[in-house]
């Protein structure tokens, strides 16, 4: 029997089904979650409320009051003056914690606990089928299953890609592997598993891994990685030899893509795409396909970047923010020659996890802006961006962590939270009202 939870809109308890043992209870349900704690040390944001347009929506200090934009706009963007008041409905509660969420093209969500299955959740919620097959992965910490993506050509192929922090003799580290997803009257499954990718050298930490998923329009796809976060491990992030703190972009096959920019110099991974970041959680292509990143920074420094063909955005020569220690971080600049700036940072940190695209017509205002889960800030950031400057930025407060954030096929936004202390997600279905 396959392994399935199923649920009725009356129903504040799921029945287990066989195989379920150990899968939370989920129920329907319309209320907000509830404030959880940044599990890095960072204050949580105490629940940024829009105000009049054209100001600012952060108001909190900065950590670092010293430290200046290197260019108007770079911080602290003016909300728009067409701001669209939102609603949300939880779609299913009580999940196991997940990271990560893709729609199936039927509506489904295919999601990612951080214990290491994959589930598949119905339209509506109402039934959940775990996904038999997944890896051994290292799940303490920041580690887990990770993200999960969809091949360009699935409704043929039924080809999923995922990452997650595999164990390893010498340590751990981010991994990318690919297999079909397959249906049957037996449950659903994993065939053909394959690890195509391994982000190198292997680290004994949970920390720092990363990860996001995105396939460009050609189809190659890309590998955001952490640099595992300790003193010694960050400095890596500079090094061409070493697979932390970058941006990869590889085949389907996990092999380095046609046109990156270190392919055949002596000493570089061929795989990297760009270098000098720090821990990219956020990653999305805009609608000329370009690809667009948020990377959490030290306290105060998360930044939103364009990661372009063998380009150095900097950490940790430069940074904005300092370390949590409260330190300054190496000789405490913001700018150096031939280090790219980023797009846009925050101080105080929104704590980044999760990006999309918004090109749907339920929500106008949003139409071309991005759409980032912000795990301090607590719920929604809205970036609305031309060209590459960030013009506008507004924020929808949902009182939980929200660690992903994808478009349905309707034209809805689908948010993914996170309770770390109870262990559980919500998904969360986000609308214009009125």
């Amino acid at each position: 029997m396959p392994r399935l939870l199923r649920l009725t809109a009356r129903s504040a308890l799921a029945l287990l089904l066989a195989g379920t043992a150990g899968l939370p209870a989920l129920a329907q349900s319309t209320g907000d979650t509830s404030p959880i704690d940044h599990v890095e040390g960072e204050p949580p944001a105490t629940g940024a409320e829009q105000t009049a347009s054209g100001q600012p929506v952060e108001t909190r200090p900065a950590n670092v009051p010293d430290q200046k934009p290197a260019f108007a706009g770079q911080t602290r963007a003016p909300q728009p003056s067409a701001m669209p008041t939102i609603r949300h409905t939880a779609v299913a509660v009580g999940l196991p914690q997940l990271w990560a969420m893709e729609i199936l093209p039927d509506g489904r969500m295919l999601v990612t606990a951080k214990e290491g299955t994959l589930y598949l959740v119905a339209k509506d919620g109402t039934a959940v089928a775990a996904v038999s097959g997944t890896p051994k992965v290292v799940s303490s910490g920041q580690a887990g299953l990770l993200d999960v993506a969809l091949a360009p050509d699935f409704d043929s192929s039924r080809r999923i890609y995922f990452s997650f922090s595999e164990p390893r003799e010498d340590g751990n580290g981010t991994s990318v592997a690919t297999a079909v997803l397959k249906e049957d009257d037996k449950g659903a499954r994993l065939d053909g598993l394959t690890v195509i990718f391994r982000q190198m050298p292997s680290y004994d930490n949970t920390k720092h891994y990363g990860s996001r998923l995105v396939f460009d329009r050609e189809g190659a796809l890309y590998v955001t990685v952490g640099e595992r976060s300790d003193a010694k491990t960050r400095v890596f992030a500079q090094d061409l030899a070493s697979g932390f703190g970058k941006v990869f972009r590889i085949t389907p096959e996990g092999k380095a893509a046609d046109g990156n920019p270190f392919a055949g110099r002596e000493g570089a991974k061929p795989e990297i795409w760009s270098y000098g970041h720090r821990n990219l959680q956020s990653a999305a292509l805009d609608g000329e396909g370009r690809l667009w990143t948020v990377e959490h920074g030290p306290r105060g420094g998360d930044e939103l970047n364009r990661p372009e063909a063998g380009k150095n955005y900097g950490w940790p020569v430069i940074t904005y923010g300092m370390d949590y220690s409260g330190k300054p971080i190496g000789d405490g600049i913001t700018q150096k020659a031939g280090l790219e700036q980023p797009v846009y940072y925050w101080d105080p940190v929104i704590g980044p996890s999760g990006m999309a695209f918004y090109d749907g017509d339920r929500i106008p205002e949003w139409k071309g802006a991005f759409l980032i889960g912000g795990l301090v800030s607590t719920g929604l950031v809205v970036l609305h961006v031309e060209g590459d400057r960030v013009m506008h930025e507004e924020r929808v407060p949902l009182q939980a962590r929200i660690r992903d954030v994808k478009i349905g096929p309707d034209g809805a936004v689908y948010a993914v939270t996170e309770e770390p202390d109870a262990g559980t997600s919500s998904i969360l279905r986000l609308e214009r009202a009125g």
